[in-house]
């Protein structure tokens, strides 16, 4: 696969699984990057805002094929439905583009991301995640026995700080507002912040709690695919992610342990029992 002078590379099945994850992701948010440059359609998934394109496709079949010739074992589950079971208790999570919203617009804020994760008595935990932004050339990796880092160099991640002097990204669809039982939680949690970020990538919002360009992080729903790598990177910075449920919603957070613990109070106090 090639696009102008570029040809995808086929990585060293041989690689570490956090140098393959950087290939991946590096490679998969190039190709996207560039199919846009020469011009790319969409097609509505489930509304206005939630779209897929061509480069979607073609980034996440890409990932998929190296994954299948350097890791045969390992099971795979990407957002634009590729899945291949595990025969290793070790799946493969792939996002191929994630912001596809903003990839579309023109913003830089956009990225290609994998986790690897792990799954015992039916509990799966990220055991290491890559987010690739190649408009600003940022690459942030990070898991079980490989420290956090961007470009290289090691993160510190969030600060300790409380939510009330905190900067929380978050989404959050403008029709969920309409349900109380989405609405109660995501205010109490977004009042109690100093200041909030609604920037359209969970991926790129999560590295960047790693970061700690971003002191938190919090939304309701999650696929796997937006919180795996992500969290990933964020626990290996030291910081702290969890899933509350409130109101048959499971919330998922981010940040520091103090934040984390502030933000799952303020919502468990909007919860209706039963």
């Amino acid at each position: 696969m090639s696009i102008g002078r570029h040809s995808t590379a086929n990585p060293d099945p041989s690689l570490s699984d956090a140098a393959l994850a950087e290939v991946l992701v590096r490679e998969a948010g190039t190709l996207a990057q560039l199919m846009r440059a020469a011009g790319v359609t969409s097609q509505r998934k489930t509304d206005v805002a939630d779209v897929v394109t061509e480069a979607d496709r073609a980034a996440e079949a890409y990932i998929v094929e190296q994954l299948r010739r350097c890791r045969p074992e390992d099971g795979i589950l990407g957002e634009e439905g590729s899945a291949h079971p595990s025969a290793s208790g070790r799946t493969w999570v792939i996002d191929p583009v994630d912001g596809t919203y903003n990839f579309l617009r023109g913003s830089t804020y956009w990225c290609s991301a994998v986790a690897l994760v792990t799954e015992h008595d039916g509990v799966r935990r990220p055991v290491l995640g890559a987010v690739h932004q190649p408009e600003e050339d940022k690459l942030w990796l990070g898991g079980e026995g490989h420290p956090a880092t961007l470009n290289g160099r090691p993160l510190n991640g969030p600060a300790g700080k409380e939510l009330a002097e905190s900067s929380a990204a978050t989404y959050i669809h403008p029709t969920w507002l309409q349900d109380p039982l989405c609405a109660m939680p995501w205010h109490a949690a977004a009042v109690g912040a100093a200041s909030l970020r609604m920037l359209g990538s969970g991926s790129c919002d999560l590295a960047r709690v790693a970061q700690g360009e971003l002191d938190c992080w919090f939304q309701h729903s999650c696929p796997d695919w937006d919180w795996f790598p992500g969290a990933a990177i964020v626990l290996a910075s030291g910081g702290s992610v969890e899933v509350v449920t409130v109101n048959g919603l499971r919330w998922f957070l981010a940040g520091s342990t103090t934040a984390v613990a502030q933000l799952r109070a303020a919502m468990l106090s909007t919860h209706l029992g039963g």
